[in-house]
């Protein structure tokens, strides 16, 4: 049988009870909209981040988005942002009105290089928004020291690390507004799409949930311009229910990484490294090497089936050339898409899976000379 990056079957099947029981609940509640269970998860979710306020979405893009929104950002602004993300971080601020500027990342975390991060501030700079990325946060202490010196808006991406914490602190925490992703694949994850944004100000939550709602606070009548950009109360029901295996998610997570970590240690791969300050939840299990595409070639021959996040840096995408940027702008982001993928790594994947994933990559690693 082959061995995918990724899988919810086993999952799925261990807790199907459960699952099926939040699902009936709604279905039998009369109420499918913006509902208890809604509510319900934006304070347990929060309260589990340590913050005053969470606000629950469509998805983690849409989350980015109006956490901007929501903050004051005005058209034409510029959002200080990495290049290695996926496209809905970006997507999102160019939703918002705002004008993306890129730093280049540490070549041993792939996460914001916040040594660089005032050289892309201009006049017109807003905003910064920090992603943290495969499972483990950016340097969020640097991140404020300049960001409060400009007087800038910080906004976490968080859609890949719930969970994780920087100094003790949970991701979610850190900033103006975090933003997070419930996407199937995500360390807590439905069965869909979903999202939500977390803020310790009473005024940002209240702009928020008008926001997602057409601008309403009453139905039918508009304070503002808003959107459809409500989480629906059958997801929201489904996620209160995996937010309490949420550290066990975790610690599956981090053990299984913990085993590649000794099985790999003697190969030629550059394995994950954890910030000084970070424990890492493992939402990816990243790897390196100079002739990755080899790899997974002798990979898939093999039938292990891995991923890459992300291949192409958004600053080389056309969909974003008005940008202004040119190949060779971001040197470091360039040369970790050239050379990173993602074992398989996700909490129902058994060790027998894993040991075969193991075996398959050290057998092709052999077979390259390697």
């Amino acid at each position: 049988m082959p061995v995918n990056v990724w899988g919810y079957l086993k999952e799925y099947e261990a807790e199907r009870e459960e699952i099926l029981a939040a699902v009936t609940d709604v279905l039998g509640s009369g109420k499918l909209i913006l509902g208890p269970h809604v509510a319900a998860f934006e304070a347990e979710f929060s309260a589990y981040c340590g913050v005053a306020q969470g606000v629950g979405c469509d998805n983690g893009t849409n989350a980015v988005m109006l956490a901007l929104l929501a903050c004051g950002l005005a058209p034409g602004d510029e959002v200080v942002t990495v290049s290695n993300t996926a496209v809905p971080t970006v997507s999102a601020i160019v939703s918002a009105g705002g004008v993306p500027r890129f730093v280049d990342i540490d070549p041993a975390t792939y996460l914001m290089d916040t040594g660089r991060l005032e050289t892309a501030i201009t006049p017109r700079t807003r905003a910064v928004v920090a992603v943290h990325l495969f499972g483990q946060c950016v340097n969020m202490e640097a991140v404020r020291e300049v960001a409060d010196r400009h007087k800038l808006l910080v906004v976490e991406d968080c859609a890949q690390a719930h969970g994780a914490t920087r100094n003790g602190q949970v991701a979610g925490s850190l900033s103006d507004a975090a933003a997070f992703s419930f996407y199937p694949t995500k360390i807590l994850g439905t069965y869909g799409d979903g999202g939500m944004v977390l803020t310790g100000s009473d005024a940002v939550a209240a702009k928020l949930r008008r926001l997602r709602f057409y601008g309403m606070e009453k139905t039918y009548y508009a304070l503002e311009h808003g959107y459809n950009a409500r989480l629906d109360e059958v997801h929201a029901a489904i996620l209160r229910g995996k937010l309490k295996h949420l550290p066990a998610y975790i610690a599956r997570r981090q053990a299984l990484a913990a085993r590649y970590d000794a099985a790999l240690a003697d190969t030629s791969l550059t394995l994950p490294a954890t910030a000084p300050g970070n424990s890492h939840a493992y939402y990816l299990y990243v790897a390196r090497h100079p002739r990755r595409d080899a790899v997974l070639a002798g990979l898939r021959e093999r039938g292990v089936h891995c991923n890459v996040s992300y291949p192409w840096p958004i600053h080389t995408m056309t969909g974003y050339a008005h940008l202004g940027y040119t190949e060779g702008d971001l040197p470091e982001t360039e040369r970790a898409a050239g050379e990173i993928f993602s074992l398989p790594l996700y909490p129902s994947l058994t060790e027998a899976e894993q040991d075969t994933a193991i075996a398959a990559l050290r057998d092709t690693l052999a077979a390259l000379g390697e």
